[in-house]
């Protein structure tokens, strides 16, 4: 006997019990499945952090679980509906088969992660190893995200006889992790020769980013489903004991672009600005690189009726960065806005005659920072910052100036790599002057300012802070470390400037995690602190 079985890759919202919920009575109600599955937490949103232990969240789920259960009634599929659950008082990450009105079973996590951005130590008790439950007459393994990550898991619901291995997961994205994933996946299969399924959740929530791709592999390791990226996707099975066969794959959105980093800047900052309330979000455009790239991320996000652009130009702004921006804004279709701080400036001069030097460049930046938020008061537009990675690592960006802002999606990224998102979304469609790319990066903030002036080549800057943030010193490639071994008065100065530069880190917008690096959830290192990285020799 076979069994339906409908593989829903959604992307729920932290918090929203109301509207995750009718995500899943509207695919119970349509389905003609004999089982519907959810990824990991999907109930509550993941990670829901300290909502899991705020006795009216849990209350409020309690009684969405009931209002579930006398939905089911009426489905002629079961669910799997992952939820927090509170038993003898203690919570656990689970998942609750629902069917006929009835919680048939319940699925514990056994392995808890604690690392990285994951926090699950605090939030949930570790339950016992699971065993395989009998659905329809075939043997299901249910793992929970980590559990499939550590051999015990899997070669236990194998040895209890599990026909096949169903991981469901709130996976977040980094560059390398769908590969990881691959390889944790291939592993599960060679100890035990079971198919397995991976179902992912996708979408934003904060900084991270869910990409989906959830996949299937038979019990040889072949890949039977490669599914969809950063986009809602129902897939239904068929399974015949240890066979499945794919029946429909349906992604709801076949236009996203051929570059995963983008996608994720994208899917990140629609996902923040739309679930957190807003349709409209405004930026400053100079003319430069980094600005450009983030209204051009805006625009794919949400729609160039929805990005406003403002050139702020002082009298340190090159004709040439007027005339960017505006094609810039031009090519994206954006509405824009050029209001000068000439005469803001001059208000601060006259009231501090001795402003000059650092103090005179960082009051230009935070006239701009007021102004853009005075705008976002008005309008109701977010507004998006535009540093990047490199700068926020040293330390070149204001505080309470260029930093203001909700929400920053290109934090995560270096200078080196928004040089290269610029010229692959230019292959796209005309979206950014190509004298932008090319022309030397300057804050204008004083006469003929070049970032080299107080910077080494964006190059050399980007291989030492991969070195010193990605690599934690000590596991620097040796291709990057033949790059910079060279340079050691510069290693020295970077890693000084990414120490004193702590404290603007810990004030600066939120933005999306691109690596197993991003300052904010992975990488924590204390304001006050008097010891200096270096780079060790690999």
């Amino acid at each position: 006997m076979t069994i339906k079985i409908t593989l829903a890759q959604l992307n729920p919202t932290v918090g929203d019990i109301n509207g995750n919920a009718k995500k899943i009575t509207d695919l119970w109600d349509a389905s003609d499945s004999d089982l519907i599955i959810f990824p990991e937490l999907f109930l509550c949103g993941y990670p829901p952090e300290d909502l899991s232990n705020n006795a009216g969240f849990i209350s409020a789920l309690n009684n969405k679980i009931t209002e579930l259960q006398n939905h089911s009634k009426n489905c002629s599929a079961a669910a799997i509906i992952p939820t927090i659950w509170l038993e003898n008082e203690e919570i656990y990450n689970a998942a609750l088969l629902i069917e006929n009105g009835e919680i048939a079973h319940i699925f514990k996590k056994h392995h808890l992660p604690n690392y990285s951005v994951f926090d699950e130590v605090r939030n949930y008790k570790s339950a016992p190893l699971p065993e395989p439950i009998n659905f329809k007459g075939h043997k299901l393994g249910i793992m929970i995200c980590e559990d499939m990550w550590y051999p015990d898991l899997p070669s236990h619901l194998h040895e209890k006889g599990a026909e096949v291995l169903i991981s469901i997961n709130a996976s977040p994205y980094h560059t390398t992790k769908h590969e990881r994933r691959q390889t944790v996946a291939q592993r599960c299969i060679t100890q035990t020769q079971t198919p397995l399924i991976y179902l992912n959740m996708v979408g934003g929530q904060d900084e991270l980013v869910f990409d989906g791709r959830s996949f299937i592999l038979d019990n040889k390791g072949n890949t039977l489903l490669d599914g969809a990226s950063f986009t809602d996707e129902i897939t239904e099975v068929e399974i015949n004991k240890s066979n499945i066969e794919i029946l429909e794959q349906k992604p709801s959105d076949a236009s996203l672009f051929d570059n995963e980093i983008y996608n994720a800047l994208v899917i990140g900052t629609r996902d923040y600005v739309r679930k957190n309330g807003f349709s409209r979000v405004l930026l400053g455009l100079s003319g430069g690189i980094d600005s450009a790239i983030v209204a051009a991320i805006a625009v794919d996000a949400l729609g160039k009726d929805n990005v406003h652009c403002v050139m702020m130009p002082s009298d340190f702004t090159s004709k040439e960065s007027l005339e960017d921006a505006k094609e810039c804004a031009e090519n994206l279709g954006v509405k824009y806005d050029i209001n000068s701080i000439k005469y803001a400036q001059q208000s601060f001069e006259s009231l501090l005659p001795n402003l000059k030097g650092l103090a005179h460049e960082n009051t230009q930046s935070r006239i701009r920072g007021t102004l853009l938020m005075a705008l976002s008061n008005l309008t109701g537009a977010m507004l998006l910052t535009t540093g990047n990675k490199s700068e926020m690592a040293v330390g070149y960006c204001t505080i309470y100036g260029d930093m203001n802002g909700g929400y920053n999606p290109i934090k995560d990224v270096y200078k080196t790599n928004v040089y290269e998102l610029a010229k692959w979304r230019n292959t796209v469609s005309k979206a950014i002057p190509e004298r932008i790319i090319t022309k030397a990066p300057s804050a204008e903030l004083r006469p003929d300012q070049t970032d080299q002036d107080s910077l080494p080549s964006y190059d050399l800057l980007d291989d030492i802070l991969f070195a010193l943030i990605e690599c934690d010193d000590t596991d620097c490639p040796n291709d990057v470390y033949d790059r910079i071994k060279d340079h050691p008065d510069t290693i020295k100065h970077v890693a000084h400037l990414l120490k004193i530069n702590e404290y603007k880190r810990y004030q600066a917008a939120p933005g999306v995690r691109i690596s197993t690096k991003a300052f904010g959830r992975d990488r924590r290192y204390p304001m006050t602190n008097h010891f200096t990285n270096t780079v060790e020799k690999p």
